[in-house]
């Protein structure tokens, strides 16, 4: 199907892809886990974050989470 875009504002792509419109198969080739405290990561034109106690906690017990198995 086709599709319309409106205004698209791009500011860095670093080793991805960028897709407009339609897409039949789409799959990661790799995964990552970042861990950040809260308003950490926003990303955006204007930004307010105010935040109180904030807390992080990075232990993660289980082993597998995005797994890339048969991934082609």
């Amino acid at each position: 199907m086709p599709s319309l875009v409106g205004a698209v504002s791009i500011n860095s792509v670093g080793g991805g892809v960028v897709n407009f419109g339609d897409g039949f198969y789409l799959s990661p080739k790799s995964t990552s886990k970042t861990s950040a405290g809260s308003g950490a990561l926003n990303t955006g034109n204007f930004i307010c974050t105010n935040n109180g106690l904030s807390s992080t906690n990075p232990i993660d017990p289980d082993v597998n989470d995005q797994n890339v198995t048969a991934n082609a």
